[in-house]
């Protein structure tokens, strides 16, 4: 690919990285409720998980995924769960009268929070397939694995400014301020958000 069409492609990354979905959702409900270094951890946690699926794409652990159907199946209900788990505790907490968003779905120590960051990435379908079809559109038949790396390492850094700005926006004093004064609402439209993404992951097809 030209330099051109590189740009174009990182951009397109980033918009795609930043558009509404499990990742973005959770990093600015765990900046908010938590803190910023908790949405920073949470955030670590996702982009952990991207490269994990960004470097088995360019090593072809992907498409080996997309054959073994069942086994992209399982990654999907796991992820599908946890989404709707956080729909059921965001709703909950909405209701309970507590202050953190919730509950306790993004507590805990920084370790855990990380942890939780990464699993909605591992077993998120579009992470899976967005990485695996990058690299079946944009690389070269003749590509070499310095190449592939090399593309990896351009679209990752579109990610890491995706996902630490999402958390470096929505633990801002401003938001969070936003936030306590509408806390109700901020948690039923994190639940409502949560639950259709899980859905959507549960009628995710391969094509």
């Amino acid at each position: 690919m030209s330099g051109y069409e590189l740009v174009i492609l990182w951009f397109a990354w980033v918009l795609g990285g930043g558009s509404p979905g499990p990742a973005t959702l959770g990093i600015a409900s765990a900046s908010m409720s938590a803190g910023r270094r908790m949405g920073l951890m949470f955030s670590l946690g996702i982009l952990a998980g991207s490269a994990f699926w960004g470097i088995a794409a360019a090593l072809g652990m992907s498409a080996l995924m997309v054959a073994n159907v069942w086994v992209f199946d399982v990654m999907r209900y796991v992820g599908a769960a946890y989404l709707l788990y956080l729909a059921f505790k965001s709703l909950r907490s909405a209701f309970s009268g507590k202050d953190a968003l919730m509950g306790k779905a993004q507590s805990g120590s920084a370790k855990r929070v990380f942890t939780k960051g990464a699993l909605i990435h591992l077993t998120n379908p579009k992470a899976i397939l967005g990485w695996g079809a990058v690299y079946a559109v944009a690389s070269p038949v003749d590509a070499s694995i310095a190449d592939l790396f090399w593309m990896f390492a351009l679209l990752y850094s579109g990610s890491i400014l995706v996902f630490i700005g999402y958390a470096i926006l929505f633990s801002s004093a401003s938001v969070v301020r936003g936030y306590k004064s509408m806390r109700r609402w901020f948690e039923v439209t994190f639940a409502v958000l949560f639950g259709a993404a899980g859905l959507k992951i549960l009628t995710t097809r391969l094509t």
